[in-house]
């Protein structure tokens, strides 16, 4: 069985934050934490949660193309001292490595565009640092095969 859509974006988004230059990353998940609980050596963290999707019909045929739009929410955290700093730079360095392939590269998927669509600052108190970034992946698939 092929991965879906969906599946493969969001498996692809993990990838690209792995894989980031400085400031690095040092845990990317898709798997639910506790930040409380992350040792000093696993920040700065990204949690991905695919969101909503809305969907439009391309064409009508039995093996129509359709169109939609995946939201992925990245929620970052980051500890240390100067706080606004580090979150400001590690929202920065998430945007450049996502924006290096704004067709996530796929090859089985046509990806449109990918874009960030909103920026969050979630208040916390020190020593941690939270955000929230809503990342829209437009996409066109076969009905079926999404």
């Amino acid at each position: 069985m092929t991965q879906n859509s969906r599946e493969l974006i969001a498996k692809n988004i993990e990838t690209v934050l792995l894989d980031m230059d400085e400031p690095r990353v040092a845990k990317v998940t898709r798997q639910p934490f506790n930040v409380e609980e992350l040792a000093i050596t696993q920040f700065p963290a990204v949690l991905i949660n695919t969101g909503e999707e809305l969907r439009d019909t391309v064409s009508m045929s039995t093996n129509g193309l359709r169109t939609g739009t995946i939201n992925y929410v990245l929620r970052g955290f980051v500890r240390g001292v100067d706080l606004d700093t580090m979150r400001n730079n590690l929202i920065e360095r998430i945007e450049e490595a996502l924006d290096s392939d704004r067709y996530r590269n796929l090859g089985v998927t046509t990806v449109m565009n990918g874009h960030i669509t909103s920026v969050e600052v979630i208040e916390r108190q020190p020593p941690l640092a939270e955000f929230v970034i809503n990342y829209a992946v437009d996409y066109v698939f076969t009905r079926g095969t999404a």
